[in-house]
């Protein structure tokens, strides 16, 4: 508990010198790409752009109330979400919320740096009084009855709950080849930037959400990739955090030794904030931790390990070899890395995931209405043609079902060499090259979708943290035509803070964020991206 509180501090301090000392546009200078205020915009703020200590600053001077802010983004989900389906509802409470913030900010009693901030919220996170269903309906009756720990943490800060968002049924873990961004629930998710492509997962709906500007902040999961790719594929910024700082209590799991909910935001500042909220720090005021004086991280003599991964393709290989030359001139030393272990981690990972996710996913239906354990589950689906629209394979979940207990000796011997190689693949490359962090790219460009293929996502960057249960972070890079690419930062265990500060330090050098343009396709000269 003490460690845990510790991160959230520091995560706290970090946000804190990031703000004290980052260039950052005013918020009432709309940027470059932006709208002129309309319909769904808010007079005198780029939604696009604005950090929440812009906006905490203009509502503590009183140019700004979180209810405008809330309507501004119900405005926007109104109109912009029916062409990209990110988010499944709103929660009609929000606009109370809001002025329940107001009313406290009016009194001087704001609860801390997300008080009256819009945040919506993936949807196999339990939230009280809407449904949460990971996009199945065998979850779509009753709502849980109470909120995840996460939620809690949220509402205790002051945050308004604007919805839920669409993901990856079962967070891509049901069928062998599923369609990223598809739930019954919610249909397909599509990519803000081109809207035939993908938006990666399981947190599609979060990351295309952040891309249109339709929330400040989102909440993704992951077990491995879930947050980073979408960030990267959406153009925005997506923190894993180390395995245990965020509770999973009340979040549909796949596997306790992995599963992880995070921040994502538009950039790092937010993230940060939200971070601090969610490991139970983040209820000061701007007057403790966000007013500490300090400098923001450089990137003069660090030391980034870039890992290639040439099979993402050459214009990737390309965009990775640009961005090594624009933190070298920032004064950053970059090493070109392989970190060791890779086939081994990828031939082990699965077959542990199945045996845990029988152990957890049992756990979590007896706690809601509908299919009790895995194996009702499965009869759901069989009994229901409606969750085999876009794909009608559940080998995942039989195969789950077949796998054998926690206590099994071979499993548990599995899992204990997936824990120690992954970690090794991390200290041992780091160590041996005196690394602040190992970047990577977090994504291909996007590929087209298609339920009757399936996903073209052989993306191995993200498993070495998500094994590990170490931190990674995904900020933009830049594109390939008009698809946005990340990289994938990775450090050490329980290093969060120091990667917040270093993506923070990467995300303004490469200043690679543009506004999506909501694209029908791409010409076919352009869709070549491999």
């Amino acid at each position: 508990m003490r460690n845990r509180s510790a991160a959230a501090l520091t995560a706290l301090l970090v946000a804190g010198a990031l703000l004290a000392g980052a260039p950052q546009p005013p918020a009432e200078a709309a940027g470059p790409g932006a709208a002129p205020p309309g319909p769904h915009a808010l007079p005198g703020v780029d939604l696009d752009t604005v950090t929440i200590p812009q906006l905490q600053a203009r509502m503590a001077d009183g140019s700004l109330t979180s209810s405008a802010l809330t309507a501004a983004y119900l405005r926007r989900i109104r109109t912009v979400d029916p062409a990209i389906h990110a988010v499944l509802r709103t929660d009609p409470t929000a606009p109370r919320q809001a002025a329940a913030s107001d009313a406290r900010h009016r009194r001087g009693a704001a609860l801390g740096p997300l008080d009256g901030i819009p945040v919506l919220i993936k949807d196999n996170v339990n939230t009280r009084g809407m449904p949460t269903t990971a996009g199945s309906l065998a979850l779509a009756g009753g709502p849980p009855d109470t909120d995840a720990v996460l939620v809690t943490r949220l509402r205790d800060a002051g945050a308004v709950i604007l919805g839920k968002t669409n993901l990856s049924e079962w967070a891509n873990f049901r069928a062998a080849k599923p369609t990223s961004g598809w739930s019954a629930v919610g249909g397909q998710t599509n990519n803000p930037y081109v809207l035939d492509r993908n938006p990666c997962g399981s947190s599609s709906g979060s990351g295309a959400a952040l891309a249109a500007s339709l929330s400040q902040v989102a909440i993704g999961t992951e077990t491995d990739g879930s947050i980073v790719c979408p960030a990267g594929m959406n153009g925005v910024v997506g923190h894993k955090p180390s395995l245990g700082l965020v509770s999973q209590a009340g979040v549909v799991p796949i596997s306790a030794e992995q599963d992880t909910a995070g921040p994502m935001a538009r950039n790092v500042i937010d993230v940060a904030l939200t971070l601090s909220v969610l490991t139970g720090d983040g209820t000061r005021s701007a007057d403790g931790p966000l007013g500490t004086p300090a400098r923001p991280g450089s990137l003069r003599g660090k030391r980034i390990g870039l890992w290639r991964l040439p099979s993402l393709g050459p214009r990737v290989d390309a965009l990775m070899t640009g961005t090594a030359a624009r933190l070298r001139a920032a004064g950053a030393e970059v090493v070109e890395v392989t970190p060791p272990y890779q086939a081994r981690l990828a031939e082990l990972e699965f077959p542990a995931l199945l045996v845990e996710f029988h152990r957890d996913i049992d756990a979590y239906l007896a706690t809601r209405d509908g299919p009790r354990d895995l194996a009702g589950l499965i009869e759901f689906n069989r009994a229901h043609p409606a969750e085999r629209t876009c794909f009608a394979g559940q080998e995942l979940f039989e195969s789950a079902l077949a796998a054998p207990p926690t206590t099994d000796p071979e499993y548990r011997a599995m899992r204990a060499e997936l824990r120690d190689l992954s970690r090794r693949s991390i200290d041992e490359t780091m160590a041996a090259h005196r690394l602040d962090a190992i970047a990577a790219p977090a994504n291909p460009p996007a590929w087209t979708t298609d339920c009757a293929r399936g996903d073209n996502d052989v993306i191995p960057s993200s498993t070495p943290a998500a094994v590990a249960g170490y931190p990674s972070l995904s900020v933009p890079a830049g594109f390939v035509s008009e698809l946005p690419v990340g990289l994938l930062l990775m450090a050490g265990h329980r290093q969060d803070a120091e990667l917040l500060a270093l993506g923070a330090a990467v995300e303004r050098r490469l200043d690679a964020w543009r506004a999506p343009r909501y694209l029908p396709t791409l010409d076919p000269g352009a869709a070549r991206t491999g």
